[in-house]
């Protein structure tokens, strides 16, 4: 999971905030009325989104992470640590193959580490109604609006998850390795996940470079999505690449246990919507609910027993699994059917593939839906004349 979304409005907000501030105090020494009606202008506007504290954080977390960040090429120089100097000249390989083979942005990004000292650079929250799989939505003046809210302290997202829960709703905090910044700053790698296993650090970088690449304000699921092919197919062409078949095992084994994942998500989010769409009560909804879930904890208990592999999805499941916590899931995988078929309708030309997503990023979102829906229904290709503009 990752931050990508907000993180510009809440920069910028805060940006204007602090000269606001200045502003502000200023006005206060000399009497001016004009600096202070501006500041209090500035304030009302983005209070009306979020409160000012939440901009202030973000503002601050994300500079903290910039100001920790160090060249690549001094770390490998001066850490002892040789573990981390192998694994950094291999990050230095991927970002190279990731610019030359995939076609994403060939900028500082991943060229800087930053230790961060804590396992997370973000955490995510997410809602939901207590009946329902649709997300709560959070907005933002540029970003527009996205499904979950980012904290870059643990004890901030647990109040807010704390708050939402007294509204009834069903709460998620997802744990945040790295995010991107969409190529306002040189986002670097972080001590939160350079320490994966190699496929799953490639994986990583291809996702976010994906983001800085395209993006669609307020398309959770279809940023996302998008980005989460992209990291499939490069993490496939990158093993090709490397000719190692330790990483290729280690590969076969992620993909299997994501897989098996995936299906229990898919499995128990169906059983919900027909349950949550039906006419039954909501006592018996609840009682529903409780089923669904339960029944999802036996098998993925049962899966684990035959691949001991499945064990790093126990953090998900130590949360109780709920509405909220598949629903952070589906934003990651819920049109990734659509673009591979839009990738192999493409010749598995990833320029070519990228001209038909950034095409489809300048439509509406119910356009965009339905085009996508196609596609992932498996109902085949657009005719040519409507491929031409897409």
């Amino acid at each position: 999971m990752v931050l990508k979304q907000w993180w510009r409005s809440c920069l910028q907000c805060a940006s204007r905030l602090k000269g606001a501030g200045r502003r502000w105090r200023v006005a206060r020494w000399v009497g001016g009325g004009a600096a202070a009606a501006t500041a209090l202008w500035l304030l009302s506007a983005c209070s009306a989104m979020q409160t000012v504290d939440y901009y202030w954080q973000t503002a601050a977390g994300q500079f903290d992470l910039l100001s920790r960040a160090r060249s690549i090429h001094d770390v490998i120089d001066e850490t002892d640590d040789a573990g981390l100097r192998i694994r950094l000249q291999r990050v230095k390989t991927m970002r190279e193959f990731a610019s030359h083979q995939l076609g994403l942005p060939s900028n500082g990004s991943y060229t800087r580490y930053a230790d961060l000292g804590r396992p997370f650079v973000t955490w995510n929250v997410f809602a939901t109604p207590e009946l329902s799989l649709n997300p709560k939505t959070w907005c933002f003046p540029i970003a527009g609006c996205v499904n979950y809210r980012g904290y870059f302290k643990e004890t901030e997202a647990k109040d807010e998850a704390a708050r939402l829960k007294e509204d009834g709703d069903d709460v998620y905090i997802g744990g945040v390795p790295a995010y991107s910044t969409l190529g306002y700053f040189d986002d670097p790698i972080l001590s939160s996940f350079v320490r994966w296993p190699e496929s799953d650090v490639a994986r990583l970088i291809f996702h976010e470079l994906a983001h800085q690449l395209i993006y669609v304000p307020g398309d959770s699921v279809f940023n996302e999505s998008y980005a989460s092919m992209v990291e499939e197919v490069g993490l496939e062409r990158w093993l090709a690449h490397e000719h190692n078949t330790e990483l290729l095992g280690q590969f076969e084994r992620t993909q299997h246990e994501r897989a098996v994942f995936k299906e229990l998500v898919r499995t128990t989010r169906a059983r919900l919507a027909d349950v949550y769409a039906s006419h039954a009560p909501a006592p018996q909804k609840r009682k529903e609910k409780a089923a669904a879930f339960a029944a999802m904890k036996v098998a993925y208990d049962k899966a684990k027993a035959e691949d001991p592999g499945l064990i790093g999805y126990e953090r998900w499941f130590s949360q109780a699994p709920n509405n909220a916590s598949l629903s952070a899931i589906a934003l990651y995988t819920d049109r990734v059917p659509a673009f591979r078929a839009i990738l192999r309708e493409e010749g598995d030309n990833l320029n070519r593939f990228y001209g038909r997503v950034r095409a489809l990023a300048k439509l509406t979102k119910p356009e965009r839906d339905r085009v996508l829906d196609r596609y992932g229904s498996g109902a085949g290709s657009l005719p040519a004349s409507s491929r031409a503009s897409l």
